[in-house]
């Protein structure tokens, strides 16, 4: 490991001399080109990408249109330090940010990456997952945000700035065609309705075929491929000035996906006679791969997993000049968001276990926002003031239903040892009947207030102090109703006494417990409707100083204090409880978990070189998180431990450079980031019960955390002749080993890979056309997103009888795209 670690860094040595002898080179060949000052809004105003005292990886709209970025997930490819998943569908997507996010399972987890869409909040990462349309530029702030960007901003924030109306005429069209069958179309217009009035409306739709193949065997599933995409989307933009001192802008959008996702494969299976494979296979034969060969890109499904999302939502920005340097930012908006999911829950062609897609099984949540900022200079521009407030009403609502299949009880009976259930009177037909289970309703109505004040004082021309203050209130609400039919956790807790005489206690033990997990135990229907509430008040803040040298070199130190609020778990907690006569598995009515801290440490400098050929910045971090929530599988259920420290120590680097080459521009970075969990024991945990799971996390790596992570992307543009232009764009992601389980067991491991996007086009020299020829995962390299134990296993502490399964990467894609502009 630490040869590999030197090896890198000598490596980034090396490159990072090349670069600097090239930009010297550039200095004397090609002295007419410099890199364009970047305007960056990381401090809620208009600043120079240089002077912002904070780690930001900004990427504009023309790179993303090079390197064929649409969404979020494709992001990661340009920035180094970012990665993002997406696991049991297409809207449940986590962003990481050195490692360091929340697994979107649970939606009463909220993120610890912030996205944030011309100026409004989304509430989770799934919420603001789906083509982005035309963008003006994607900022990626590093470190926690919470002065200016609110709570759940703990890792950093995405905030995405999208391409406004324009005071000429513009029109735009995009036709694409690629492998499985892979087609889209987009198309805008922009410009002026009158003197005082201007829009942009944009429209897309893309459709493919599933990357994976499906065994659906008896049924009632019939589409064989999983993974696909359908969707169309529509936004539309006014913008108008009132006076000549207020204008208004109003965005309006809407995104309709019909879906089909996700099917997990056999990551790895256990092939004891008694395994958990061997078992499915024997209740219905072909099932399950028992090969663990994953990127065979098989998977096994009877059920359907169709996933129906509608995201809709209008934003009403008004910006008002009050003169003498002040100015007033009006920020409304209402969203509305809803996932209605199937699932296949055990991931095998037996009937075992799924999630309806009658629309019974879904997710919503509906969000009011406004902001407001003041901003202003004093002693003579020296001073740079802002105060603030932010209002938002978010409701969430949730329908969790688990229903058994017709193999559920054949298999169940196989798992808890032969006839042992006939034996405690468990007889099919009493019991765990087909189209019985768990159907559980939560309704959680949040509320947040807070105010917050940033300000910067140029202490001299060169030092200026930056300090900002936060204050959050964070209400929540949650109503809970469990419903379950078909159960037998409480004939196994009668019969305890029988199995402890006829098997002994361990035995007992085991098959109490597997007639006992959370959605076949009717103690939780007892609770009947119940409420639960919490309320915080945090403050969070920063300081800053910075200290510019002269114009190409600034260095900075800072301190930032980020606050992720508490919340409640939306799935089934159970209790064991010993008594005398056996334990009892009594539900718990307190799901509840803490608010989330870290204390973030930076210094810093961004620095420019030679005639601004080069912008080099670099920066060296320490983080300390307290309470850090981690959102765990148990094999039936999500569930959420805090655990008491997680650390995160490392440098970002981004640079952009105009190497000796006319037409070429390359922009990238490395992050390198320790983020390790502390060691901690039972007794630290919500539930010390769960340890036994977590018992590999005290003083290891957390999961989704790679040591380095670097990206490169070079365009290359150069004339042809006859008003022909040739056009080339790669770019490229390494990143080297990590987990992808909660759990960090070995098996999930992800080794170091490169990811590798390509494009090239020929097209007019004034942009009116330009047909591409490109490739996402050019070369086709396998890798996993997301490893986790198959549900409802015998003994997830023994290989040889477990199964583990994966959602896996996105294959070699490949078209052309036609792009028309007027």
């Amino acid at each position: 490991m630490k040869s590999g670690m030197l090896f890198r860094t000598s490596a980034l040595a090396v490159v990072l001399a090349g670069a600097f002898t090239s930009a010297v080179n550039a200095q004397e060949a090609s002295e007419s080109r410099e890199i364009e000052e970047i305007v960056v809004t990381a401090q809620k105003r208009e600043q120079s990408l240089q002077d912002v005292p904070i780690v930001v990886t900004t990427v504009s709209g023309k790179l993303l249109q090079d390197a064929g970025v649409k969404d979020i997930r494709e992001l990661t490819v340009l920035t180094p330090g970012l990665t993002v998943t997406s696991t049991s569908n297409e809207s449940v997507v986590t962003a990481r940010v050195r490692g360091v996010g929340t697994v979107g399972d649970n939606p009463g987890l909220e993120s610890s990456v912030g996205v944030v869409i011309d100026g409004v909040y989304r509430p989770r990462n799934g919420v603001s997952f789906g083509d982005l349309g035309q963008v003006s530029r994607i900022e990626v702030l590093k470190g926690p945000q919470g002065t200016l960007f609110g709570k759940n901003t703990s890792a950093g924030v995405i905030n995405v700035i999208t391409a406004g109306p324009t005071n000429d005429f513009q029109a735009e069209a995009e036709a694409t065609y690629g492998n499985y069958d892979q087609w889209g179309l987009t198309g805008s217009v922009s410009g002026p309705l009158s003197d005082t009035v201007r829009a942009r409306l944009f429209a897309g739709t893309r459709e493919r075929d599933g990357y994976q193949r499906i065994v659906t065997g008896a049924g009632p599933r019939t589409e064989t491929r999983d993974n696909n995409q359908d969707f169309y989307t529509v936004r539309g933009q006014v913008e108008f000035d009132a006076t000549e001192d207020l204008t208004f802008r109003v965005i309006a959008d809407y995104t309709k996906r019909n879906e089909s996702c996700c099917v997990g494969v056999q990551l790895a299976v256990g092939q004891a006679a008694n395994s958990r494979a061997n078992i499915i296979n024997g209740v219905r034969s072909g099932s399950l791969d028992t090969t663990s060969t994953p990127f065979d890109r098989l998977g096994y499904a009877n059920r359907p997993t169709d996933q129906d999302v509608e995201d809709k939502g209008v934003s009403v920005e008004a910006n008002w000049n009050l003169g003498d340097g002040l100015k007033l930012t009006s920020i409304t908006a209402v969203r509305d968001w809803r996932t209605e999911t199937g699932q296949d829950s055990d991931f095998t062609a037996a009937d075992i276990a799924y999630r309806p897609n009658d629309g019974s099984q879904f997710v919503e949540f509906q969000q009011f926002s406004q902001e407001l900022r003041l901003a202003g200079e004093a002693l003579d521009g020296r001073l740079n003031w802002l105060v603030g407030g932010f209002y938002a009403n978010e409701d969430l609502t949730s329908r969790s239903v688990l229903k058994f299949g017709s193999d559920y009880y054949t298999y169940f009976a196989g798992r808890v040892l032969g006839g042992v259930p006939a034996l405690i009177g468990l007889t099919q037909g009493t019991v765990l009947q087909p189209g019985n289970g768990s159907d559980d309703r939560y309704k959680q109505e949040g509320e947040t207030f807070a105010l917050f004040t940033n300000n910067s004082f140029q202490i001299t021309d060169q030092l200026e102090l930056t300090v900002g203050l936060r204050w959050t209130r964070d209400e929540k609400q949650l109503a809970t109703r469990y419903s379950t039919t078909g159960t037998t956790c409480d004939q196994a807790e009668a019969a305890y006494g029988s199995l402890v005489g006829l098997l002994g206690t361990a035995t007992a033990n085991a098959i109490a417990g597997g007639l006992c997990l959370s959605g076949q135990n009717n103690d939780f229907d007892e609770l009947g409707a119940f409420v639960q509430k919490r309320n915080e008040d945090e403050f969070s803040g920063t300081a800053k100083l910075a200290y510019r040298w002269n114009p190409d070199v600034m260095t900075y130190a800072s301190y930032s204090r980020g606050y992720k609020a508490g919340g409640f778990n939306l799935d089934r907690e159970a209790m064991t409880v010993v008594t005398p006569t056996g334990p009892n598995f009594t539900a718990d009515r307190d799901t509840a978990f803490r608010g989330e801290f870290v204390d973030s440490y930076e210094l810093g400098a961004k620095t420019s070189w030679f005639n601004r050929t080069l912008l080099l910045n670099v920066a060296a971090f320490y983080q300390e998180f307290t309470d850090f929530q981690l959102n765990t599988f148990i094999g039936t259920a999500f569930v959420v431990e805090t655990l008491p420290e997680v650390r995160s120590k490392g440098v970002d680097l981004d640079f952009i450079y105009l190497p000796p080459i006319d037409g070429l521009t390359l922009q990238g970075g490395v992050t390198y980031a320790e983020t390790e969990i502390q060691p901690f024991t039972s007794a630290d945990l919500l539930n010390p019960g769960r340890f036994s799971s977590l018992r590999r996390l005290p003083g290891a790596r957390l999961s989704f955390a790679p040591l380095w992570s670097a990206s490169l992307a070079g365009t290359y543009e150069r004339e042809l002749g006859a008003n022909l232009k040739f056009k080339a764009n790669l770019s490229g992601k390494f990143t080297s080993a990590y987990n992808t389980g909660s759990d960090l067991h070995p098996v999930k491991i992800q080794d170091e890979m490169v990811l590798v996007n390509g494009r090239v086009g020929i097209g007019s020299q004034d942009d009116r056309w330009i047909v591409e020829l490109w490739s996402n995962n050019l070369f086709d390299k396998d890798y996993v997103q997301v490893g986790f134990n198959g549900p409802f296993q015998v003994d997830e502490n023994n290989d040889n009888i477990s199964v583990y399964d994966a959602f896996l990467g996105a294959p070699r894609t490949y078209g052309v795209t036609l792009r028309l502009k007027y």
